[in-house]
């Protein structure tokens, strides 16, 4: 019953912040949502979580008005990471590295997502993250009803190559028929292919947080949602995927 309370609240949650906030709350809210996910991140893979803004920093900028022309700032934060944690406080370059790839994870993606919303406007955010829950339900009810093949047996257990193939497949579908709300003068051979790249990230990315956990030994990033675990756990399929529709949005709305 948590699990489906708290569902329930963060989408009514998440639709209202899309459809009222105006872009500078969003930024504050999605830069509040992304040190969250860091703090997360760095948890796990055994980072310094002192260093958690840095991500939210990355977002802030990236969906301000100097937008993308500032992505340079990733790349410096992340050296500026990386130096900061092996000199002071004892990690090794590996996982100081593994550190600072939470503002490419995580930072970059959530900066992108808020500037699609400012520039293309709400119906893009929810096309893209209704594909992938669309994707992630139909995975799940795909892989109950005719799942046989484990997709990745030593990363998730329970989901099946069935169930992978049933959620792109209705992902792509749902792009197909949605897209044209939001992009005019697309083709549905655009969308299918726009489908199959958003709903496979999202798998992947789902595959790749479930893999930092299984090697952290944890089964959520965090317990700070009822049932549903922590922000990285409710994001993980989004942050792959957002870049590969911030790209689509930046051909054919300019949204870079």
């Amino acid at each position: 019953m948590s699990r489906l309370i708290s569902g329930i609240v963060l989408a009514v949650a998440a639709l209202a912040a899309i459809l009222f906030l105006p872009v500078f709350a969003l930024r504050l809210l999605v830069a509040l949502i992304a040190a969250l996910a860091a703090h997360e991140y760095l948890r796990i893979v055994g980072g310094d979580v002192r260093l958690f803004p840095a991500a939210a920093i990355v977002s802030w900028v990236l969906s301000g008005p100097s937008g993308v022309t500032a992505v340079w700032l990733v790349a410096f934060l992340a050296l500026a990471m990386v130096v900061v944690s092996v000199l002071f406080t004892g990690l090794d370059a590996g996982r100081s590295a593994a550190a600072a790839f939470s503002l490419i994870y995580i930072g970059l993606p959530l900066g992108l997502l808020v500037t699609v919303h400012a520039v293309v406007g709400w119906k893009a955010t929810i096309l893209l993250i209704a594909s992938v829950v669309v994707s992630d339900s139909m995975q799940y009810y795909t892989g109950r009803l005719l799942g046989r093949r484990p997709l990745a047996p030593t990363v998730s257990p329970k989901k099946t190559i069935e169930g992978a193939l049933g959620g792109v497949v209705f992902g792509a579908i749902f792009m197909v028929v949605a897209g044209p709300y939001v992009f005019s003068g697309v083709g549905p051979l655009a969308f299918a292919m726009l489908g199959l790249v958003i709903v496979t990230l999202g798998i992947i990315g789902d595959l790749f947080e479930s893999r930092l956990k299984r090697q952290a030994g944890v089964k959520d990033s965090s317990d700070l949602i009822p049932g549903h675990g922590g922000v990285l756990d409710r994001i993980d399929a989004l942050l792959l995927a957002i870049p590969a529709f911030w790209i689509f949005a930046s051909m054919y709305a300019g949204a870079a």
